[in-house]
């Protein structure tokens, strides 16, 4: 029976707080998730995509022709306007090799140590994927989430740069809002609801 009549697509990410929220996010609507955990050891694509939909589309197809599954990728990051966008594409590894959370938020905010705060806007980009197991794309999505960088961390949940992350609206961070209103707010939330409705419609195509 092929993969997808059944629902069940890999996670191509080796991120497991990132897995755990696309789970979150896809599993109350029917999908069987695999993560990469689940299968033999394989060595990660090179992301060298200029944006964020190439890396997407780099690790769907990667991971798919790697597994022989039906597979989602996903790429994401932080873009803030008064740093022209950065760090963008670059948003995991900011702060260079071995790069981690702490680090990247430390190095955010001491590159917007003199922005006022009135100029710290910023937005989140999820873009998505889906690869059939030869590797073809066949569905993308995109979404975003506007809001502010702080001067101070808040919250505990998530993970990257929630807790410096602001939605205005709210007056909270994603990491103060938890994840539970983050997957329905979010930048990834909104990718995938996207990315949901092609993914249902193949699938019923396959059932006829």
């Amino acid at each position: 029976m092929d993969e997808l009549k059944r629902k069940k697509l890999l996670v191509g990410s080796g991120n497991v707080k990132k897995k755990r929220e696309v789970a979150a996010l896809l599993e109350p609507l029917g999908w069987q998730l695999v993560s990469l955990g689940d299968l033999p050891p394989m060595e990660e694509p090179e992301e060298s995509g200029s944006d964020f939909l190439e890396n997407a589309k780099i690790k769907a197809t990667y991971y798919a022709n790697a597994s022989g599954l039906w597979t989602l990728g996903e790429d994401s990051g932080l873009c803030v306007a008064a740093l022209g966008n950065a760090p963008g594409v670059f948003s995991a590894r900011y702060s260079g090799p071995g790069a981690t959370d702490q680090r990247n938020n430390a190095k955010l905010i001491e590159q917007l140590s003199q922005v006022a705060e009135h100029a710290r806007a910023a937005f989140y980009v999820s873009t998505a994927a889906v690869a059939k197991p030869d590797g073809t794309i066949v569905a993308t999505s995109r979404g975003e989430c506007h809001g502010r960088i702080t001067k101070e961390p808040r919250g505990e949940a998530g993970f990257g740069y929630d807790p410096y992350f602001e939605l205005v609206e709210y007056h909270k961070t994603f990491a103060e809002l938890g994840m539970m209103v983050k997957n329905c707010l979010s930048h990834r939330a909104r990718a995938l609801e996207k990315l949901v409705v092609q993914l249902d419609r193949m699938f019923d195509e396959q059932k006829k």
